[in-house]
């Protein structure tokens, strides 16, 4: 069962002892992967020269950097909203963005409890009345199109590969066809959570976009000049593999992914973690805007004083 299963079955309110035992040992879980694999990835390229990287960066692309992550979530939030306008859910895009934020902060900072994304579905259900399965489906398909977004600019960077192993028809004729199967069985057996599909999916496209050129902004603050397509489609591979559940906000896993990548594209280890790694700081330093809200949740709808009229429109 998954984490936002767990959540739309039990609720937050009535967790048993089973439960709670669970959300102990998946802390202890996240620790030790999420440790674990920085041990492992600093075994191989000592924390000194990625510290030296990092103190040593054009701040003025650093600065660029976290932009471009703050834009990135922007549109992941704007993104979401698409979804739950597809399921008759109409949130203030202020209180759907700092409700945003704040299961940015769980998934974040605080692993381990019912998570960003649960949150969000026990909120909007408990607020708004809608079954707990309905905002569930709206939110796996806004992660659906960013698999999918991530598939596509992959196919788009390698083309500009050197040397790329496969002859070009290959991929592109597999995204294409599992493109059309993808929005064929969302049509006809999701009907209703397609009606905005191709504004959502493109939205998508902004999100990936955006962290692109958060990575091409960390490499220029090491006055990079090579290839840029290597690291970034290196980066969106790690990307994949950062939503596993048992670590801290994709930290360690994208790490020794993006090592392991750098290997076999002959790309420096320290630059590669460098990129990972500044980019997990950067995720958490963002992740501080949802603190606000974790620890003053009903700040959430401060100052929204149409909030109750949608509210009686989506119940």
């Amino acid at each position: 069962m998954t984490e936002l299963e767990e959540v739309v079955d039990e609720g937050t309110e009535h967790k048993t002892w089973k439960g709670k035992l669970w959300s102990v040992v998946k802390i202890i879980l996240i620790i030790v992967v999420t440790g674990g694999l920085l041990y492992y990835v600093f075994s191989k390229v000592p924390f000194v020269k990625i510290k030296y990287r990092l103190t040593h960066a054009n701040r003025a692309w650093l600065t660029a950097a976290i932009l471009c992550y703050v834009a990135s979530m922007l549109f992941s939030s704007w993104r979401l909203l698409s979804f739950f306008k597809s399921i008759g859910l109409k949130l203030d895009w202020r209180f759907n963005l700092r409700l945003y934020f704040l299961g940015l902060c769980y998934n974040v900072l605080l692993p381990g409890g019912i998570g960003g994304d649960g949150y969000k579905i026990y909120l909007l259900h408990k607020r708004y009345k809608l079954p707990t399965k309905k905002v569930f489906w709206a939110i796996l398909f806004d992660r659906l199109s960013g698999f999918w977004a991530i598939g596509a600019i992959v196919v788009g960077l390698i083309i500009l590969i050197p040397n790329f192993p496969y002859h070009l028809a290959y991929p592109l004729t597999i995204v294409s066809i599992g493109s059309i199967v993808y929005y064929v069985v969302a049509r006809k057996f999701f009907k209703e959570y397609t009606h905005n599909f191709f504004q959502g999916h493109a939205k998508a496209i902004g999100v990936q976009t955006m962290q692109l050129l958060c990575i091409i902004c960390l490499l220029l603050a090491q006055d990079f000049s090579g290839k840029f397509a290597p690291y970034l489609l290196s980066f969106l591979f790690s990307s994949l593999a950062a939503i596993i559940p048992f670590s801290l906000g994709g930290g360690g896993i994208r790490d020794a992914l993006l090592l392991t990548l750098a290997r076999s594209f002959s790309l420096p280890e320290d630059m590669a973690v460098y990129l990972s790694f500044g980019f997990y700081l950067i995720s958490i330093i963002v992740a501080l805007f949802g603190v606000y809200y974790v620890l003053r949740p009903k700040r959430l709808e401060a100052g929204l004083h149409g909030i109750n009229e949608d509210e009686n429109q989506s119940a």
